[in-house]
């Protein structure tokens, strides 16, 4: 005779806490710290204002682990405390509310949108493909539209041409961006598996 054990996985236990208001804001506020620590893993690089850092992937994985509307809830959490002078932003910008509006401002602002794009296109296009297809298109969509937001911000903050804002903003950083998403995407769908063992 075989028993069958099924474990919860960590997707599961998560929309457990989420359930209620007061778990909803531990994750949210578990969430600004997540990507508050990603922002500190930051390399500058000398011929741009622009940091390489893991925000973008802890971003991806906010959207992915939340959904769209607390993912979206949660950036503007982190903003905000940002803009408060918090030390959640990226320790190669002046900090605050200056920071928001510095050279990097697109892309911090831009971090609401890209998770609700990340958690919401998941959870649609994952009915009909596999999760981590699904998560990586998703993660792609949302990446492209964080480096549109940033590129056209740091085009107006500097005053740059086009060619000048590609290299300085956008061209360097879609490589590891690549990676970011893939790793997202892969953490996303390994947690969002229910774990089956079999006793005999």
């Amino acid at each position: 005779m075989q028993t069958i054990t099924l474990r919860r996985s960590p997707a599961e236990n998560l929309r457990d806490l989420s359930a209620t208001l007061p778990g909803r804001v531990v994750l949210g506020i578990t969430a600004t710290v997540a990507v508050a620590l990603a922002a500190h893993v930051a390399v500058p690089l000398p011929f741009t204002p622009v940091p390489l850092t893991l925000q973008p992937m802890a971003v991806l994985g906010v959207g992915l682990a939340l959904g769209p509307l607390d993912g979206l809830l949660a950036m503007l959490a982190y903003l905000a405390e940002g803009a408060m002078g918090l030390p959640v932003f990226s320790p190669a910008g002046l900090g605050g509310v200056a920071q928001l509006l510095g050279p990097t401002g697109g892309f911090l602002m831009a971090y609401p949108l890209v998770a609700a794009i990340a958690g919401g296109l998941t959870r649609n296009w994952s009915q009909r493909a596999a999760r981590f297809l699904a998560a990586s298109m998703a993660g792609a969509l949302a990446m492209a539209v964080l480096y549109l937001f940033g590129a056209a911000w740091f085009m107006h903050y500097t005053g740059n041409q086009l060619h000048a804002v590609w290299i300085g903003a956008v061209a360097p950083f879609l490589p590891s961006e690549l990676i970011k998403v893939l790793v997202a995407a892969g953490i996303y769908s390994t947690l969002t598996a229910t774990t089956r063992s079999r006793e005999a």
